[in-house]
C-alpha cells in the first residue's frame, strides 16, 4: 500500500457509513473502535483459532494483552486476554491463543466473531503514512484549478493502493472512480484539514 514508496496503515472502523453493505453488528458507539481482524476458525484442537487480519499492524496479534471481541449478532463488547499469535506464511491469517479458551468446541464458539481495539490506540506511524480510515471522507481537489471533485469513499488494497472517490456534479454522486494513491497523482494529503489535491494523467477520471 504505498503513498511516495511508504506503506499505507490499515485498521477500519465497523461504521457502514461509506456506502458499504449493512454491518452485522451495531454495537454502541462502536465508531470509538477499530476492526483488526475476524475469526474465521479453530486451529487444531487446543483451542488456539485462526484470525483474517483487516489491520498492518502483525502487533496487534502477536503482542500478548487485552483486545475486545464481538459475537455476531451481539450489541456489547467483551474484553479478552490474548495470550500469543503467531503469523501463517502464505495464508495470510494469523493464529492466535486467548485465555480460556482451550479446546476445538470453545475455538468453534467464536466463528466469525470480530476482533477490536479502541480508535485511541493507534500506532505512530512515519511520514508519508496513514491510516485508511483518517483517508475515508477526504475531500478531493483538482489541484491545477482547486476546483472540487467529489471524495473519498474507500481504499482498495492493490500493488499500488487505489482510492475509490465520488465524483460530484450540483452537490449529486456522478460516478465512482479509482485512483491511484501515489506521490505523483496525489501529492497533497492533508489530514488536518480533510483535503487530498490529485493531478491525474489525462483521461484518468473518465476510464473508471
Amino acid at each position: 500500500m504505498n503513498h511516495k514508496q511508504t506503506k499505507q496503515k490499515k485498521e477500519r472502523r465497523k461504521t457502514g457509513v461509506q456506502e458499504k453493505p449493512t454491518p452485522q453488528f451495531s454495537a454502541p458507539n462502536l465508531d470509538k473502535w477499530l476492526t483488526i481482524g475476524k475469526i474465521v476458525a479453530p486451529q487444531g484442537l487446543a483451542g488456539e483459532l485462526r484470525v483474517y487480519p483487516e489491520t498492518d499492524f502483525p502487533e496487534r496479534f502477536e503482542v500478548p494483552g487485552t483486545r475486545w471481541l464481538l459475537h455476531p449478532g451481539d450489541t456489547e463488547l467483551q474484553a479478552v486476554e490474548l495470550l500469543q499469535g503467531r503469523y501463517l506464511e502464505g495464508k495470510n491469517l494469523y493464529v492466535i491463543t486467548i485465555a480460556g479458551v482451550e479446546n476445538r468446541n470453545q475455538a468453534e464458539e467464536l466463528r466469525d466473531c470480530q476482533l477490536f481495539v479502541p480508535a485511541s490506540d493507534r500506532p505512530e506511524l512515519g511520514e508519508d503514512e496513514y491510516h485508511v480510515v483518517d483517508l475515508i471522507g477526504l475531500e478531493v481537489y483538482l489541484q491545477a484549478s482547486e476546483e472540487l471533485l467529489g471524495k473519498v469513499v474507500d481504499v482498495i488494497p492493490a500493488g499500488n493502493d487505489l482510492l475509490e472517490v465520488e465524483l460530484l456534479a450540483n452537490d449529486k454522486v456522478q460516478k465512482t472512480v479509482l485512483i491511484p494513491f501515489v506521490k505523483e497523482i496525489t501529492p497533497v494529503v492533508d489530514i488536518e484539514t480533510r483535503r487530498i489535491e490529485i493531478t491525474p494523467p489525462p483521461g484518468l477520471l473518465e476510464i473508471n
